[in-house]
């Protein structure tokens, strides 16, 4: 059970605490009801959501402060012997009337950016810190966390439509332990997830979706696709602190 000081929210907030905003609870009410849906393709978040192995946050339109701290809280997680392969899903204050994909798109890297700007630990010796560089990832309290980003906009990608909030998802790298984009175990499972996905949202696999160390490939693209099946062109908008 959590306290009123802790930023993070387990499953049980949702329906015991009193100080959650209602536009929250809704959000969450639809989000649960969508992974959980038994045709959902990903049965990695059905099962952690029914589970209660999944993690949450909120920010409110003006007031990100929060974020940190709960960000900080979940990576604690990891920091048992034999964790679970816990995500963190933090939903985002609604706008007045829906945004545009690029709205979205725009809000979401200036939250990374925010976090990035708030996390006290140095960014890991040798980590690239440019998103251009093929092994860059995003990193806070000098963890490598796959961040992605779902929102009322995508009208094609059903799959990343989780509600009139953007959410984010954030998974550290560590729960892809033996399911990596190179082992067998990782490649059987994330090809049967992205069969379903494509049936869900009747549209091919994105083109910049890829695997992690992928030479040819770009993280920062895959953290929010296209409602399409176009490659994103462009610099990515994350800065690091020391590049600026």
């Amino acid at each position: 059970m959590n306290t009123l000081e802790n930023k993070m929210l387990v499953k049980e907030d949702f329906s015991t605490r009193k100080d959650l905003p209602e536009w929250l609870l809704r959000e969450y009410d639809t989000f649960r009801k969508t992974v959980t849906n038994k045709t959902f393709p990903c049965y990695f978040g059905m099962a952690a959501e029914l589970g209660g192995e999944l993690r949450y946050a909120y920010i409110e339109r003006e007031d990100w402060s929060n974020l940190p701290q709960a960000l900080t809280e979940f990576l604690k997680l990891f920091e048992k012997p034999k964790h679970k392969r816990h995500g963190f899903f933090v939903f985002v204050e609604p706008f007045e009337e829906e945004g545009t994909l690029e709205d979205y798109r725009k809000e979401f890297w200036e939250i990374l950016q925010y976090l990035h700007e708030q996390d006290p630990v140095e960014w890991p010796e040798g980590a690239p810190k440019d998103p251009d560089h093929h092994l860059w990832d995003f990193r806070f309290g000098g963890e490598p966390i796959f961040v992605f980003g779902n929102a009322p906009a995508y009208k094609q990608r059903k799959t990343r439509d989780l509600g009139n909030a953007m959410v984010l998802g954030f998974q550290p790298r560590k729960i892809f332990k033996g399911l990596e984009g190179t082992e067998p175990g990782g490649i059987n499972s994330r090809e049967k997830v992205r069969e379903r996905v494509e049936k869900w949202d009747n549209l091919p696999k994105h083109p910049d979706i890829s695997h992690f160390g992928d030479s040819t490939h770009n993280e920062w693209k895959q953290f929010f696709i296209g409602d399409d099946a176009i490659p994103i062109e462009g610099k990515c908008p994350f800065r690091h602190k020391d590049m600026d």
